[in-house]
């Protein structure tokens, strides 16, 4: 199995998508071979200033910790622990989170063996288990790190990390909601996890349903119209950047604190909430039998 870098700098760092492809291996698709850590570091670019922020080892802890919690269970069960405390570790500005240079070089220079470990399928018999090269280099919604922090982003309620832990527990809302772009309008992921937290929707073909529903809606719907968010004001999330310097490391029992940006409105979460289970009441679930089946 593919291990832990053998060197491990102080800092963070951008690695460039042409020069991370080199190091996607074959080998190290498989879980056979170790990235060669000092070469890789030799053709990264630092981070921009000396904040706390960009310190390695916090991040590199936190991957560490996961993987022993989850070793002996379904390695998914790591997504809804790691994804609030990775954005609470990091505090980046989505700017800065767009950058594919710095999931690229967590993911090869920082955890190479936590990509492997998560991202390991089985492709089917006669075939070896391998990891898809987009966990390590790929878009905002597929790569190991990148889909974690941008869950955590637009899945948390303010400061309120809980509604990322119900939305990453259920890799629909990982693999398909997170993809769409009405899951940047804060009452509509929000109403989202509600239906989940509420038992309206349970099992993965639900969620994609569901999802596929509300997605199909707005086309004729503009959900910030019938359910307008407050205006987003800067100056939390600012702060929350500066705190970094002093901030103690995530904690690991229970949930960190975001910045502390006002919440979605209620009563718009509830407007999406009941017009979403209207939707997901005359969506087609795979594998469930229709009333007339049930009948018969």
């Amino acid at each position: 199995m593919t291990d832990k870098p053998s060197h491990l700098p102080e800092r963070l760092a951008f690695l460039a998508d042409l020069n991370a492809a080199r190091y996607i291996t074959e080998g190290l698709l498989i879980g056979k071979e170790d990235v060669p850590a000092i070469a890789l570091n030799k053709v990264t670019e630092p981070l921009p200033g000396e904040e706390a922020r960009g310190a390695l080892q916090p991040v590199r802890d936190l991957v560490d910790d996961a993987m022993h919690a989850f070793g002996g269970e379904k390695v998914t069960g790591a997504d809804a622990w790691l994804a609030p405390r990775l954005h609470a570790t990091l505090r980046l500005t989505r700017r800065e989170a767009a950058d594919s240079r710095l999931w690229n070089y967590l993911a090869l220079g920082v955890a190479p063996d936590y990509v492997v470990w998560r991202h390991t399928t089985d492709p089917g018999k006669g075939e070896v288990p391998k990891v898809a090269v987009k966990r390590f280099r790929g878009i905002a919604d597929s790569q190991a790190f990148a889909r974690l922090w941008w869950a955590a982003e637009l899945y948390r309620n303010g400061s309120d990390y809980g509604p990322v832990v119900t939305a990453c527990g259920q890799q629909e809302m990982l693999n398909t909601a997170l993809r769409l772009s009405v899951i940047d309008h804060r009452p509509t992921a929000q109403a989202l996890v509600d239906l989940m937290v509420r038992g309206t929707v349970r099992t993965g073909r639900e969620v994609n349903a569901l999802v596929k529903a509300v997605n199909a809606s707005a086309a004729t719907i503009m959900y910030d119209v019938m359910a307008p968010d407050v205006e987003r004001d800067g100056r939390p999330l600012a702060q929350w950047i500066a705190d970094a310097e002093w901030a103690p490391a995530v904690p690991r029992r229970h949930l960190p604190e975001g910045p502390a940006e006002e919440r979605a409105p209620e009563e718009s979460v509830a407007t999406l909430a009941a017009h979403f289970a209207e939707l997901f009441a005359g969506a087609p679930v795979r594998g469930k039998k229709s009333e007339g089946d049930e009948a018969e």
